[in-house]
């Protein structure tokens, strides 16, 4: 199957009718740190898409780039098990979200999502970066407008430490 790209993440954005542009870098955007670091922004404004499947279905969990997901917490929040998440393998990311790791976007995905989590600590910035499709795209979006365009919930979801 082959991946997405850009052009689709551009037109799930342009729905949304926000004006937001993707941007193109010569460099890889990969890793939060890649993004940042080409960006010139802070680590943590980096929104990094991290691809879960629990109990079979896929979970997006937009975490801000200096924070780690708590898998405890994703449990919780779902009432099962921690044996019951796992990270999506790259072929999963490509089969559920249409996109290889390091260029997942926070929408336009291949399928429908069981659901979309945005880590709380993103509340700190206004504006962040999450990956365009990728790894070297990268958009700009206020955190409202982020919430908007993916329907997503806050949670508290990092972990501690």
């Amino acid at each position: 199957m082959e991946p997405l790209t850009p052009n689709d993440v551009q037109f799930a954005l342009d729905s949304h009718r926000l004006g937001i542009q993707i941007r193109f870098f010569e460099n890889s955007t990969a890793t939060s740190q890649l993004a940042a670091d080409n960006i010139g922004c802070e680590l943590g404004q980096i929104a990094k898409s991290i691809c879960f499947m629990v109990e079979t279905k896929p979970v997006i969990v937009i975490a801000s780039g200096d924070q780690r997901v708590d898998d405890r917490k994703l449990a919780g929040y779902f009432n099962i098990s921690r044996k019951q998440i796992k990270l999506a393998s790259p072929e999963e990311c490509i089969l559920y979200y249409g996109y290889a790791p390091g260029g997942v976007p926070p929408i336009g995905h291949r399928q429908p999502l069981r659901a979309t989590l945005l880590d709380d600590s993103l509340q700190r910035y206004a504006d962040v970066y999450p990956a365009g499709g990728s790894s070297n795209a990268i958009f700009k979006v206020t955190l409202e407008q982020l919430q908007q365009i993916t329907s997503g919930e806050f949670v508290d979801i990092r972990r501690e430490g």
